[in-house]
């Protein structure tokens, strides 16, 4: 990883995150223990201008709410984004919806939203949750995306990319209630990522929730729309976008 990210920063000019690993590690050969910290230096040194961070991010806020809101200055956060900033911290977060067929039904800890028209559950539940996964979404914690949001802003982290476990790959949108839940309750940026299929999936997210920042990929790698017809798109649709001549 360490020599893509230094090949790929010689020839390209826009921020690198990099993420994957950015957590504390004993070396199974020499028996050296490194701290995130020391992780996170060696990416930026290799060129990344940010590091995004999953699964320990997630531990991390669980730890934050479990203490009523202490700071230990031990998370990986909170050590990263003390040296390098918080611009430099990028939380990267994999819920999935766990659906309600009321609001009482739900526990108070967790932020309930109401599903509009064609969202329901299964069983036609007109409610859900979002429930924070780690290590690649197999493990599901009892903490929603909102309360991990707003922990690791606490923390010090600068922006979040807030994925959808089940809008990934079905190319019919982003999660609005989600995106709109999270960038309702923090004040640092929200990038929203998961289900982008079209260029108006695009201005639909701007327009109806406070995300600075959509993310897509396979519909990108598979040229089934460029990045020129997006941004062409926001403009004329009144969203701000950088188009290049």
């Amino acid at each position: 990883m360490l020599q893509v990210l230094e090949e790929s920063s010689k020839r390209i000019f826009v921020p690198l995150t990099v993420g994957g690993g950015i957590r504390s590690y004993k070396d199974p050969e020499s028996g050296n223990v490194f701290s995130a910290l020391e992780v996170a230096s060696r990416y930026f040194r290799a060129g990344a201008d940010k590091v995004s961070i999953g699964s320990d991010s997630v531990t991390a806020a669980e730890a934050f709410v479990e203490s009523g809101g202490k700071l230990t200055g031990e998370t990986s956060i909170e050590q990263i984004s003390k040296v390098y900033g918080v611009q430099a911290v990028v939380v990267s977060i994999d819920p999935k919806r766990v659906y309600l067929q009321s609001k009482e039904e739900g526990d108070a800890k967790h932020t309930i939203v109401e599903l509009p028209e064609g969202q329901q559950g299964p069983n036609g539940e007109r409610f859900c949750w979002y429930q924070c996964t780690i290590k690649g979404g197999r493990e599901a914690r009892d903490i929603c995306a909102v309360t991990v949001s707003k922990a690791v802003e606490a923390l010090g982290a600068g922006e979040i990319m807030l994925n959808c476990i089940d809008m990934d790959g079905q190319c019919g949108g982003y999660d609005h209630p989600l995106m709109k839940a999270v960038s309702d309750a923090v004040t640092i940026p929200v990038i929203a990522s998961s289900g982008a299929g079209k260029e108006s999936h695009f201005s639909d997210v701007f327009s109806e929730t406070n995300v600075q920042a959509a993310l897509a990929a396979g519909m990108f790698h598979r040229k089934e729309v460029e990045i020129s017809a997006v941004k062409q798109h926001m403009a004329d649709s009144g969203i701000p976008s950088r188009i290049l001549a």
